[in-house]
Formats: C-alpha cells, structure tokens, sequence
C-alpha cells in the first residue's frame, strides 16, 4: 500500500507540475502560425462546420434533448477543446456513443425531458472533473487493458439502440415508459397503429434523397443538403394539409451562462454515468487520434487530451452544451481538408456559432422525420461487419467480450455495460497474464537440449533449474506454487533453482506464495536457489525479508554482462549443498552443461 501511495502521489505531482500535460498548449500554435497555416486551417473548418452542424441537432436528438443543446455543444466544444489540446488529429464534440449513453442514463433514472436541461450542467462538470483528474494522474495508460472488443460491442449496441428510439419520430408519434432496447421494441409496437403515414412517406423520400447524395453526390455535406431539400418538400406536403412535426426555432436568447446547482444527492445519481462518459471518451478520442497521427507519422499524448476534453466538458456545463468526445466523422474530414493546427477546430466553432445565429429561424422548417432518418444512417455508419466479425473469430475470449457487452448493453442501461465490458476484458487479461511460462527442457540421446513433450519420460534429476517467464503478479501467485509443487513430487529431486531473469511484477500474493513452498521444502530436505534476479526483484526480496528467508549464499543477482553467471553460481552452490560436482540436472528453459562448468 506504501508503494502504491508514492505511486500516486508522484502521478499527481508530475501532473501539477505540467510535466505530464500542458495547461495552455495553443500558446505554441499562435506563437508560429502563419498565412500558409490559417488558409490550410479555414478551408478544413468550414468543410467540419457544414458536418458539424447538423449532427449536433442530430446528436440531439438521439440524447432526447432540444436541438439547440447539440448545436451549442458542437460549437462550444470545438472553440474551447483547441485551446488544451496538443493535437491536430481530434475535432471535439457531440458523438453517438456518448448521446445514446445519456439519453439511456435520462430513461433509466426516469428523468422526464423536461428535467433533464436542469441536470445536465452538473453531469457535465462531473464528467470533466473525472477526465481533468484522469490526465492529471496519467490515467489514460490504463486504456490499454481495455479489449477493443469491448468498444465494438458497445458501439454495435448503441447503433441498434438509436435506430430503435428514432423509429417513433420516423413513424410519427412518441413511446413512453421505455428504458432499454427491449423495452422501447415492445412500446413502438404497442403504437403502431398511431403511424401517421405522411411522416412516413415524408421519411422514405428524406431517406432517398440521403442515398442519392452519398452515392452521386459524395463531396457534398450530405447531411445539411438532405435536410435542406426534405424541408422544401415538407412544405410541399403543408400546401396540400399533409403536416408533419417540425422542429423548433433556435434564438441567440437560449445561448446563457449555466450556473450548476450542486447537492449530493444528484452528485450521487449521475456520478455513475459521468464516469461512464468520461470513459468512453477517452476510449473514443485515443482511438481516433492515434490512428490519425500514425497515418500523419505523429504520435499522440492522450493524456494532453483528457485534458482539453474535461476543459471542453466543463465549458459545455456552463453554456448548454452536450457531452464532448473525439468524433471520428468530423476529425477524418478535418484531417483529409488538410488542418494545419488545432486552430482549424477553433475556426470550426466560430463558424458554428455563426450558422446558428445566421440560420437558428430557419430550423422550425425541419422535419423531425427527416432528422431522424439522418440519425438512423448516421447510426448505420457506427456498424463495422469487419470488425465485427474479426473480434468473434481472432479467440474465443474475444468473441465472449464482444457478445456480452453487446447484450449487456441491449438488456441494461449503457453505463452499467461498459462496466461490465470492462470488468470482463480486465478478467480476460489476468487470467491469460496470470500464466507464467515454464517450458520443461531436457538432454535427448544426443546430450542436446530438447523440449520435452506431454507424454515423454524424462530422466529424474537432482536438480532443477526452473525457467519463469512473464508476470508474476498475484494472479500467477498460486500457479507458481502449484507448478512448483509439482516438481518437488519428484522422489529424487534435491534443490531448485528459480531463474527469475524474465520474471516481472513480484507483489506480496508472489512473496507469500514463495514463503509457503520454501517452507514446503525445508520440511522435506529440500532447498531452494534463486537466480538471474534484476535490481527490482532484488529490492522486493530485501524488504520482504524473503531474501533473509532464502539465505544470502542462496541468492544471485542478474549480470547483465554475463547472462549465464548467475546460473553457473547457483549451480555450483546446488552441488556444494549436495557434496557432488556431478549431479544429474533436468532444465527449465536454459542451457546449463551436464555436471560441474568450467
């Protein structure tokens, strides 16, 4: 526990002290931007801020929020993000995965709509204040016991889910009451029979003409034309008293400072799902940023943007802002409009904020139909068959990952399935990291080293030198002892020799464990040699007292200019404790001669 606290205190400290991020990294960009820069910059944001703004009434929706949450989340996310962030590869903003995950935390706590524009300022700050702490102590490096299976069951899930919840706008009425997939299934077929059938049809030509742009018309911002000309024939549809639902205007006077009225008992209710998005945003934005900046021969700090992520969230809780994530469709199209700094997503914002001054009026003549239709293709798009089916056929473990945390995800609110998928993938990586190798080498006929096989006889030695390789962490503790135990089964055998070379993460489940087969083996006439033990196994035997429990004449360093000297000295050590310079030896994974070595 000691060890673990000066860990954590000096994470903290290197974070304080701005080793581990940069409080104002855009200081940087400013201080050697140029003409050739800001052209690159202006041409990438203006092609993110025609995608940008209309997914942010489409993100919107999916969360079950007012459009205008989504806009001032897009816009407010893309000016603040850039001012933290040391990278050019992530355009922040609302995403999918983190609009579908609140509007599951708003069902299942059984937050009606009205409600929920009160609650989402503290869910914000509580977000930002996890992945502010989360950069500060270097947490982001632990992403990586997270199996990428876990993100493609849930991401697949959430597809399935918004599709779901936007069948009731492309059909023309509204469910109630439904907090997981199967609940709103059952709820949209117990109101099929109030379809209203110009929604529909409305929605079958919004749905064409997105098909038709993305295959003719691909350089087109597809989303905003879509939704241009399935308005026009809305107001086709309202000449012949055909209404349909629109949505409503947006004025600059719904754009105010939030002030988030704190009380435990709410910090309690979404502290669960502020984590959750905290999470899966990180997942998200390293994901796409390290991917961007291998293909750029770039390398990304994913701590540096943790940080502008928290920043941008902390902002969007003051502002009216949505949940901000790395979002892959718009950083792709920044990255190929060829952005120069990060001050591209900053331009991106203030060309949004611009659009929804210019352009909020204009939005009560969309269809919520035809919103809803985009949102059902955007969602489409988050289904990869690829990856899918190479998580289910790469290892069973893989494909168990996959399928449980895409059903945990169907059956309970999403937030407890990416915990879930989590846990899962960490049990998945103790279980195969909690076995260390031991490879049970022997002489064949010739006097050569070879490895023995299941069902062949091996010569009963004297001595065995025993050959660990990998993590010998608490999950590998018994299994040492176990395998080790095994060896001393045999009759004749006198002394091991535990090479721990390739031995890494001793912790006190190991110590004990080692303390337990020593004392095994005292009992029984036997010793215990180790060996080939590097600096940090060394200080751990020490305090533990397991080197004093050993004998320090049992006890050999590694010599890293001689690989083979410590087990050429525990062996001769072996054959002072047996009175013999030619016992008959048995090796664990190294080559060691026959008898004594010159």
């Amino acid at each position: 526990m000691r060890i673990m606290r000066i860990q954590l205190w000096k994470r903290l400290a290197a974070g304080i002290s701005n080793r581990a991020i940069d409080p104002f990294p855009v200081r940087k960009v400013i201080h050697s931007y140029g003409p050739t820069q800001a052209r690159s910059d202006l041409i990438a944001s203006l092609n993110v801020a025609l995608l940008a703004f209309p997914q942010g009434m489409a993100y919107a929706m999916i969360a079950g929020l007012p459009i205008e949450y989504g806009l001032f989340g897009s816009a407010v996310a893309t000016i603040v993000g850039p001012l933290f962030s040391g990278s050019r590869f992530i355009v922040l903003g609302p995403t999918n995965a983190t609009s579908v995950l609140l509007l599951s935390t708003f069902l299942a706590l059984g937050i009606p709509e009205g409600d929920r524009g009160a609650l989402l300022p503290i869910l914000l700050c509580l977000t930002a204040l996890f992945q502010i702490l989360g950069a500060v102590l270097n947490i982001s490096t632990l992403i990586q016991y997270i199996s990428r299976s876990v993100v493609v069951g849930y991401i697949t899930a959430a597809a399935v889910l918004i599709i779901a919840n936007q069948l009731q706008n492309i059909l023309g009425f509204k469910i109630h009451g439904a907090s997981t997939f199967a609940g709103v299934v059952v709820r949209t077929a117990e109101s099929i029979s109030e379809t209203q059938w110009p929604t529909v049809a409305l929605s079958i030509l919004t749905a064409a003409i997105f098909i038709v742009l993305r295959k003719w018309f691909a350089k087109l911002p597809n989303v905003a034309v879509t939704l241009v000309l399935s308005s026009l024939v809305a107001v086709g549809f309202d000449r012949f008293g055909l209404a349909v639902e629109k949505l409503k205007a947006v004025s600059a006077g719904s754009f105010a400072l939030t002030v988030p009225q704190l009380d435990f008992s709410t910090l309690g209710l979404l502290s669960s799902a502020a984590l959750a998005i905290a999470f899966l945003s990180i997942l998200e934005g390293s994901s796409i940023g390290k991917s961007l900046a291998a293909m750029s021969g770039a390398r990304l700090n994913t701590n540096q943007e943790l940080f502008s992520m928290g920043m941008a969230n902390l902002a969007c809780g003051f502002l009216n802002g949505m949940p901000a994530s790395g979002s892959l469709t718009r950083s792709v199209l920044n990255w190929t409009s060829g952005a120069a700094t990060t001050m591209a997503s900053l331009f991106c914002g203030l060309i949004c904020v611009a659009l929804f001054l210019g352009l909020g009026s204009f939005i009560a003549y969309i269809p919520k139909a035809s919103l809803a239709v985009v949102v059902v293709f955007v969602a489409l798009s988050l289904v990869n068959p690829a990856q899918i089916r190479l998580v289910t056929k790469t290892t069973p473990g893989d494909a168990a990952v996959f399928l449980l945390t895409f059903g945990a995800a169907l059956l309970f609110p999403l937030d407890m399935a990416i915990y879930f998928g989590a846990g899962l993938s960490i049990i998945l990586f103790l279980y195969q990291a909690g076995e260390p190798d031991l490879i049970e080498y022997t002489y064949d006929d010739k006097g050569e080293l070879s490895e023995l096989q299941k069902h062949e006889s091996r010569r009963v030695p004297e001595i065995s030198i025993v050959h660990v390789e990998g993590s010998l962490f608490f999950a590998a503790a018994e299994l040492l002892q176990e395998q080790l135990r095994r060896v001393c089964d045999d009759p004749n055998l006198k002394i091991i020799i535990l090479r721990l070379k390739n031995a890494h993460h001793l912790d006190a489940s190991t110590i004990l464990a080692l303390e337990e087969l020593i004392g095994f083996m005292r009992e029984h006439d036997r010793h215990l040699i180790i060996s080939g033990a590097r600096k940090e196994v060394y200080r751990i035997c020490k305090r533990t007292g397991l080197l004093d429990l050993v004998g320090r004449k049992n006890f050999f360093m590694e010599w890293p200019q001689n690989p083979t000297l410590s087990s050429r000295n525990a062996l001769k050590r072996a054959q002072e404790i047996l009175g013999s310079k030619d016992a008959e030896i048995s090796i664990f994974g190294e080559t060691v001669m026959k008898g004594s070595e010159k």
